[in-house]
């Protein structure tokens, strides 16, 4: 039977994907909520939805629906990271079942108080963490679970995707609200690292700015150096000059492993899995989560011990630094 979704968060960069996978499951988007009204994506799917800028019509809507036989079955959520919390709440009280986007949470113990209210309220909570059905991770997976166990493999994750002034404007430059470039563009890694190489048992950052993270960590199976930035100094020079704006990296034993492709669908692909039940729920969503946090709060070492050899590059300055 066709599911009723909501939708938080219909003008976000994200959002014309949760869209097109409930379309394509054959489902329908009742009503959809963002601040924002340039929200015209929506006629390309759900064109007969309703749409509020402002949550407190938005919750008497979706209240109205209920009490009226148009139970909301999922809450889709898109909203900026620091937001998440509250509006999984706020589905598990409407007695739907939610799926968010990542990071699901900014705090562990977010975590924990979420499967409180699901218990309370007898939903579920799933998370978007698509890398874990990507069929070259998939394989990787596999690789290395058939490998020697006692195998420690040495991997290097690079990550720089550019970002313009804007970026420091919005919610995604206040790391109380972002959580910052690891929890912001770094999260849906180290979650796929966690699943295929174990437990992080050590981490220590080595710099963490406005602009760039870079740290190490130690799993089970894996020594990671990792490094991510949103400024575009950061890429290497054959990529500046072919104009490109993103460079993603993932050497193992100091091999490539390419995933570029293969991520078109990958949320329908998610949705299917969700509404068979085989989803991602908070606890898959655990490791990653502790490992951003505690980069949050850690003190950057400076360039000591093993480090990632992008971190090297000078810094730079905030762009609307006064000094």
């Amino acid at each position: 039977m066709s599911k009723n979704f909501t939708l938080i968060g219909a003008a976000g960069y994200i959002a014309p994907r949760h869209m097109k996978a409930i379309k394509d499951t054959e489902n329908e988007l009742l009503a959809a909520y963002d601040p924002y009204d340039g929200v015209g994506i929506m006629d390309s799917y759900f064109p007969n939805a309703s749409f509020f800028v402002e949550f407190e019509r938005f919750d008497r809507h979706v209240d109205k629906l209920r009490r009226t036989g148009s139970k909301i079955d999922f809450v889709s959520i898109c909203s900026p990271n620091h937001l998440h919390d509250s509006h999984i709440r706020f589905g598990l009280r409407i007695g739907a079942d939610v799926i968010c986007e990542k990071p699901i949470v900014l705090n562990p113990w977010n975590i924990d108080a979420l499967k409180e209210v699901e218990k309370e309220t007898g939903g579920k909570v799933y998370n978007v963490l698509q890398l874990r059905i990507h069929k070259s991770i998939l394989e990787l997976r596999e690789k290395i679970l058939q490998s020697d166990p006692k195998k420690i493999f040495d991997i290097d994750l690079t990550y720089i995707t550019s970002r313009g002034k804007w970026y420091y404007t919005s919610w995604k430059g206040d790391v109380s609200k972002s959580g910052g470039i690891a929890t912001n563009i770094g999260v849906h890694f180290f979650d796929m690292l966690t699943w295929i190489f174990g437990k992080c048992k050590y981490q220590v950052v080595h710099i963490n700015t406005h602009d760039r993270a870079s740290g190490f960590m130690d799993l089970e199976r894996a020594r990671v150096r990792w490094f991510l930035s949103i400024n575009e100094e950061c890429l290497p020079i054959e990529i500046r000059t072919k104009g490109k704006r993103t460079y993603r990296s993932l050497k193992i034993e100091g091999e490539e492993f390419e995933f570029s492709d293969g991520f078109t669908d990958l949320h329908t692909e998610t949705y299917k899995a969700i509404l068979d039940g085989k989803g991602f729920g908070l606890e898959d969503a655990r490791p990653s989560i502790e490992i951003v946090h505690e980069i949050r709060i850690s003190d950057p070492i400076g360039l000591k011990g093993d480090y990632h050899p992008l971190a090297a590059l000078p810094l730079s300055k905030h762009p609307f630094s006064l000094k």
